[in-house]
């Protein structure tokens, strides 16, 4: 057993583990593939020296953090070595915060604490509890995978597994599972069993991977609104395809021109002195705030209207192509037509 003061990323995790165990892990980050990765190291390290009785805890509202702390000073009855998992996906233990802190500190002999949890904000990763671990054991600060680092994630982990993944292919790969790091590692296994020679190209891609990027309406609205017109109807089409209502496409839609709306009339109402305490129909990203200005507002209204009524088939016209020149105008790849009326907002 060693004493770590450090913080890691995964790819530093073997070294750390190599170097000697730690008395206290924690593990934080929103990519569950990865952050499971780091645990089951931290698990395989800990029973290759002999620590063979891990117990897991479940920390929610209902935990009792008194079970904890008999057990810490209890003795095993099935061996000299433990491991106490944690699972505390708030990252906020509250009232156990002390004890997290000094299970890190003044460790019980012959035991390891893992702690996993989400990713953890400015004032979580500030919490004394927190910083107990980075002092006195290690926490592994799991970074998630972005968009523009995917293709060359993806090509590093075929690598690792024994393979060539040719960048074509990675590109394939990262558009069609899209930012879904479990997906697109269960790809890679499988093509991993189609590559002939251990080299994936683009055409055996194309002729294995499914479309399983995560489709979602509230995703294609916050795209549109970014003004990111290719990926908002990339996920479109797929919503389509998987056989989302059109409703559900426009009251997602709706929602997000309406939070824009909002936003809009908050700010003017601020800059003439008025009132703005109201709740957004959405919370716009900070990438669409920033297009309030470009954005014919009053016009993408009418035009959801005019959509609504077609979608209901109160007005004529094909319910896809109503909804795509939304998507399109709020993105700003079309101008919103001119469309007498107005949407209650």
């Amino acid at each position: 057993m060693i004493l770590s003061e450090m913080r890691v990323n995964l790819d530093q995790l073997p070294a750390a583990l190599q170097r000697g165990l730690a008395s206290a892990y924690l593990v934080s980050g929103e990519e569950f593939l990865l952050a499971g990765e780091a645990a089951d190291a931290i698990r395989a390290a800990a029973r290759a020296q002999g620590y063979a009785d891990r117990r897991v805890y479940f920390v929610d509202r209902g935990f009792s953090w008194d079970q904890l702390r008999s057990d810490s000073q209890s003795l095993s009855l099935f061996a000299d070595r433990r491991l106490f998992e944690l699972r505390l996906p708030s990252g906020k233990p509250d009232k156990g915060a002390a004890q997290l802190a000094a299970l890190a500190t003044n460790p019980p002999p012959d035991v390891i604490t893992l702690v996993l949890t989400e990713k953890l904000d400015k004032k979580s990763m500030d919490a004394p509890w927190v910083q107990a671990f980075s002092q006195h054991g290690v926490w592994v600060a799991v970074r998630s995978v972005g968009e523009a680092e995917l293709q060359a994630w993806l090509v590093a982990r075929a690598r690792r597994a024994g393979f060539t993944l040719e960048e074509p292919a990675a590109e394939l790969i990262a558009e069609r599972t899209e930012g879904n790091l479990l997906a697109a590692d269960q790809e890679l296994a499988k093509l991993g069993l189609l590559a002939k020679d251990g080299r994936i190209d683009a055409p055996l891609v194309l002729q294995s991977v499914g479309d399983s990027a995560r489709y979602d309406v509230l995703q294609l609205a916050a795209a549109a609104a970014a003004g990111d017109a290719h990926r908002a109807v990339h996920i479109f089409h797929g919503l389509r395809r998987e056989g989302i209502e059109p409703t559900l496409i426009l009251w997602a839609l709706v929602r997000e021109v309406r939070g824009l709306w909002q936003a809009h009339e908050r700010n003017r109402l601020r800059s003439g002195g008025g009132g703005s305490n109201w709740s957004l129909a959405a919370r716009p990203s900070e990438r669409a705030l920033s297009r309030l200005r470009s954005l014919a507002l009053p016009a993408l209204l009418a035009q959801a209207g005019q959509a609504d009524r077609i979608v209901k088939g109160m007005a004529s016209g094909d319910a896809s192509t109503a909804l795509l020149g939304l998507v399109a105008a709020l993105a700003g790849a079309l101008q919103p037509p001119c469309i007498s009326g107005r949407v209650a907002i």
